[in-house]
């Protein structure tokens, strides 16, 4: 008898490309308006599946930056002065846009970015809708927020934002800074401007006055120049730690408010009493989604040696039935790295890595031939000088360490310059909250891992930055108090 090799087969399901309609070029959003460059310079944006060139997009210069900050501080003295009733009433016109034209800008993001279209539609755009529902809400109530009888925005904020969740993290910046009354220029990530771009047209369509929010897409020099430009009363990043100090050095003596969502290094803490299968779901969870390009992600799994034999081979028994192919198709479980250069730092780390002596095991899966791909890759035998157990390598890498008792597992899980994220299993919730309290990390999940919420605080210590987005916490960025 002919053994089958696999009891099911997945046929193809793919997104229709045809629900999306992206133009050959855009500009910068200013002033209500698309606008050319000063400079009339441009660049092209790629999907990473296909390296196909996907649009050409105007680059702002300092001249478009000082353009787009006039336009917000002209259009603050309106926006701030209406009562935080009628703020809302765009702010929810905006969510139901954004709910109506999800699919569209579902497909979207998944061609500009590469993750898969499952993770874009049933995650990325219920919260970016969700995140605006959420602080619509907050507009008519900002007294009662906690911080003073009558908080008043800051000015005209300025927001640059990464490409691993590019719709996602400009909601989570706009949201509460159009809540609390003041006016944004954002800057998208030069590999992943498209959804911002199409999220201008939203604020047109919504009625937004002009000047409330502009967009402006470019490099690393258009965010140097929006950071340090004079009329910016609020910078807000997330993004790589080395931008982020480079950021702070910046506005230090400014009297701008700051701040910075940066790197992390998340431990994923299992014990021996955990649900080994439910485990293994959130450590997938935790390190494979959005191929691992996820700050807060569990990148460092930290198992109690007496269960680690048994939870390694069902980690790797799940990891083998992970789908890896194109991105619009709705089975795919791991799509493509964002960017050439991003797939040449994970080589690079994960090269190390063995260099260093540590045990690689990859998923035996065949890359496509065009674009940026990595397979789903396990470390083990690692300790913690390892480079793979410090470095962010912001990848589908994961690095598993072990630990003999919970007050080791807290010193090598704080171990690290990092202290975004963490996560702990085990059945017992004494031992959750006794755990949870030792660690230095700015939000601790308990049997689940990378589950969001717009009520709920979101930050780091240590490198990982300063501040807080989401929930009430999230308001007190955009006000002065």
């Amino acid at each position: 008898m002919e053994k089958q090799t696999s009891v099911f087969a997945y046929a193809p399901a793919p997104e229709s490309r045809s629900v999306v309609d992206i133009a050959p070029s855009y500009g910068l959003f200013i002033d209500g308006e698309f606008t050319d460059a000063a400079d009339g310079k441009v660049f092209k944006t790629v999907s990473p599946s296909t390296e196909e060139v996907l649009s050409e997009i105007a680059r702002a210069g300092a001249e478009d930056v000082d353009r787009a900050v006039r336009a917000a501080r002209k259009a603050f003295e309106k926006w701030s002065a209406l009562p935080g009733s009628e703020r809302a009433k765009y702010l929810f016109r905006i969510a139901r846009v954004i709910q109506e034209r999800s699919r569209e800008l579902a497909v979207l993001e998944t061609l500009d970015n590469g993750k898969p279209i499952k993770e874009t539609r049933d995650t990325d755009l219920p919260l970016v809708a969700a995140h605006f529902f959420y602080y619509a809400g907050w507009a008519d109530k900002l007294g009662h927020a906690g911080f003073g009888a009558n908080p008043r925005p800051l000015g005209v904020a300025g927001q640059v934002i990464p490409w691993n969740f590019p719709l996602l993290m400009l909601a989570w910046k706009i949201a509460p800074a159009l809540a609390t009354g003041n006016t944004v220029v954002l800057k998208p990530a030069e590999t992943t401007p498209l959804s911002a771009l199409f999220f201008a047209d939203i604020c047109r369509q919504a009625g937004l006055p002009r000047g409330v929010v502009n967009i402006l897409p470019g490099y690393g020099d258009t965010g140097a120049a929006l950071v340090a430009h004079p009329d910016v009363n609020k910078v807000a990043f997330t993004g790589s730690t080395a931008v982020g100090k480079e950021i702070a050095r910046t506005v230090a003596g400014s009297r701008k408010k700051l701040t910075l969502e940066l790197g992390g290094k998340g431990a994923n803490i299992v014990f021996d009493d955990a649900p080994i299968d439910q485990a293994v779901e959130g450590i997938v969870n935790g390190i494979f989604f959005n191929q691992g390009q996820v700050c807060c992600a569990g990148s460092r799994l930290l198992v109690q040696e007496s269960i680690q034999d048994e939870l390694l081979e069902s980690l790797k028994r799940r990891l083998s039935t992970l789908r890896l192919g194109d991105p619009l198709d709705k089975n795919t479980d791991i799509g493509a790295i964002n960017s050439e250069e991003q797939l040449a730092r994970i080589t690079t780390l994960v090269e190390r890595g063995e260099a260093e002596g540590a045990e690689r095991w990859s998923v035996a899966c065949e890359l496509p031939e065009s674009g940026y791909w990595f397979a789903p890759t396990l470390f083990t035998n690692v300790t913690q000088a390892h480079t793979v157990a410090r470095d962010e390598i912001f990848g589908p890498v994961l690095s598993v360490l072990t630990f003999r008792t919970p007050d080791e597992a807290v010193a090598k899980a704080n171990n690290t310059p990092y202290g975004l994220s963490a996560g702990v299993w085990t059945e017992k919730g004494s031992r959750i909250l006794a755990v949870a309290n030792k660690l230095r990390a700015g939000v601790v999940w308990s049997n689940t891992f990378n589950k969001f919420d717009p009520t709920s605080p979101f930050g780091g210590y240590k490198e990982s930055g300063f501040g807080r987005e989401g929930g009430r916490h999230g308001l007190e960025a955009y006000l002065d108090v």
